[in-house]
């Protein structure tokens, strides 16, 4: 674990003496193969000449050529049966399909490999990407290729992504469908973290004021309000979200035009 390791390089050997003397059988019945082939065709040819000056029954004639492409036949059978074998023998060396760190090593020298369970775990920073359920009526406003935010919290940034993918198959429970996105190469983003897909969902008009204007007093919020005539009225409000630099939403107690007073 913690090895870097690059495309192509071997990660692990299993143990091949039987499938390297499979190997080794099938290309000795190769060669078998092949001679007989020649030995069957030597014996076509020469049938074929005496058979052109009626020295050789046609049964014979018949019987000779049809040795052939059972010979032939047999080469073809024996080239696959190695072809096979050799592909097999492939199997025990696994090496890496791309660069990568290893994260996790499953498997220790001696160990049985049983098909499905994983040897060891490699991590490419340049294939993480993040899937997230999105509600259908806006995932079918997205499209492949498209840019997209995307914020993760743990490391505080929030950055641009690409849409991979939409697997096209809603959830009937929640109405959603996953979209994954591509995420770039970031210091301190690995796989697992938790991050969120922002997608935009329309536009609305909303008041707001600066977080400085509202004082509190209990539970109850009001803003000083200046009058055209400079007067102060105290009125109380209701306030909603936290907006981006330092204000806030106001849902009632002000109108748009509004005079308030920083306290």
């Amino acid at each position: 674990a913690g090895a870097e390791v690059q495309a192509g390089d071997v990660l692990v050997r299993l143990n091949s003496q039987e499938l390297t003397a499979r190997v080794r059988q099938a290309e000795q019945a190769l060669q078998a193969a092949i001679a007989t082939r020649d030995q069957k065709k030597t014996d076509f040819d020469r049938a074929s000449r005496v058979f052109e000056t009626n020295a050789l029954t046609a049964a014979e004639f018949d019987r000779h050529r049809t040795e052939l492409s059972v010979a032939e036949a047999e080469l073809v059978r024996a080239e696959q049966a190695l072809k096979e074998a050799t592909i097999v023998l492939s199997y025990a060396t696994i090496a890496a399909p791309k660069a990568g760190r290893i994260v996790d090593r499953i498997a220790e020298p001696g160990d049985t490999a049983t098909p499905g369970v994983p040897l060891l775990v490699l991590y490419d920073v340049q294939s993480l990407r993040l899937e997230a359920p999105v509600m259908e009526e806006l995932a079918v406003t997205l499209k492949p290729r498209q840019q997209v935010k995307v914020r993760v919290d743990a490391i505080g940034r929030e950055f641009d992504a690409e849409i991979d993918e939409i697997v096209p198959q809603a959830d009937a429970r929640s109405r959603s469908f996953l979209v994954k996105a591509k995420l770039p190469k970031l210091d301190g983003l690995y796989e697992g973290m938790f991050g969120r897909l922002l997608v935009r969902a329309g536009q609305r008009r909303h008041l707001i004021v600066p977080a400085e204007a509202v004082a509190e007093v209990g539970q109850l919020q009001f803003v000083q309000v200046e009058h055209p005539d400079g007067t102060l009225e105290r009125r109380f409000v209701k306030t909603g979200r936290v907006h981006p630099g330092g204000r806030i939403e106001v849902l009632s107690g002000l109108s748009a035009g509004e005079r308030g007073v920083l306290d």
